[in-house]
């Protein structure tokens, strides 16, 4: 991999890991399209440690308090009702199902899900179902023609049924195309949580989950001797820079705007990639990673 490469990859995976339109597989498309080797789920999962410590950074007083609180409930039963206590065990438990899933298909995450087809499959058929999720939740926001608006929930009613439910959507984030964001945000806004709060605890959530991936990785790449050290840390260093210019921007956005533009652009990719690929323009597997 080239230094150009690596700035390239590192600008995406900062742009795209926070908006619901899959960064994974905008890392395999910016390969495919340019000609380049797949970067692969190491390189994926290593650059994603950058864009976590903005998540980190951006998040810590959040973070700060629900460690201190969780750490007292562990001996402290009073402590337990404490909702930031509270939230450091829904964090747990709405990140079993990713662990346990990618344990469980390592093989095919790396493999037959990286195929392009799969991709664009996913980038359509997740944008439709993100913006079947924006409209329900705006319907009930403005309440609608003749309709007096519903209010919607706070992470205060997050309980362990709802975490899971979260922790489900995020584990499909686990196939190149569905987002991860994209997955758990819209699976809050069907369980009927407000915008903010089904994306703050989908950011929450993710910490476990995309850290310990990052370092499982981490930890093969050690033992390997073709991994390119140099670019793939510059690129998580742009990843992290770019990718805390975009949370606070998407935070800031999602709170008055509509998803509808991220669903418009995933079913436009989806289908022009669709079209690639049945036309013999792109292989399948185009840019997959050298072995």
């Amino acid at each position: 991999m080239s230094w150009f490469e690596s700035l390239i990859l590192g600008l995406v995976q900062g742009l795209t890991e926070f908006l619901p339109v899959s960064s994974s597989a905008h890392l395999r498309l910016t390969a495919a399209f340019s000609g380049w080797h797949d970067p692969g789920a190491a390189f994926t999962a290593i650059t994603q440690i950058g864009t976590e410590a903005a998540v980190l950074i951006y998040f810590r007083k959040d973070i700060v308090s629900i460690i201190s609180a969780w750490s007292k409930s562990l001996t402290n039963k009073e402590m337990r009702r404490d909702p930031n206590a509270r939230m450091g065990w829904l964090v747990i438990v709405g990140s079993i199902p990713i662990g346990v899933l990618g344990l469980t298909l390592k093989d095919q995450i790396e493999g037959p899900f990286r195929d392009l087809r799969v991709t664009a499959t996913m980038l359509v058929v997740v944008g439709i179902v993100i913006g079947v999720a924006d409209r329900l939740a705006a319907r009930d926001e403005s309440g609608g023609r003749h309709r007096v608006a519903k209010p919607r929930k706070e992470l205060t009613d997050l309980g362990v049924k709802d975490g899971l439910i979260y922790g489900l959507c995020q584990a499909a984030a686990l196939i190149p195309g569905v987002s991860r964001s994209g997955a758990t945000i819209s699976g809050g806004l069907f369980m009927g949580y407000r915008r903010e709060a089904a994306a703050r605890y989908s950011f929450l959530l993710a910490i476990p989950a995309v850290l310990s991936s990052g370092l499982f990785e981490l930890k093969d790449a050690l033992e390997s001797d073709h991994v390119a050290w140099g670019p793939t840390i510059f690129a998580t260093v742009i990843a992290f820079a770019v990718g805390f210019a975009v949370i606070a921007w998407f935070m800031k956005y999602i709170s008055t705007k509509s998803f509808m533009p991220f669903v418009y652009y995933r079913v436009a990719l989806g289908i022009v990639l669709i079209v690639l690929v049945s036309m013999g323009v792109l292989s399948p597997d185009a840019g997959e990673a050298a072995h």
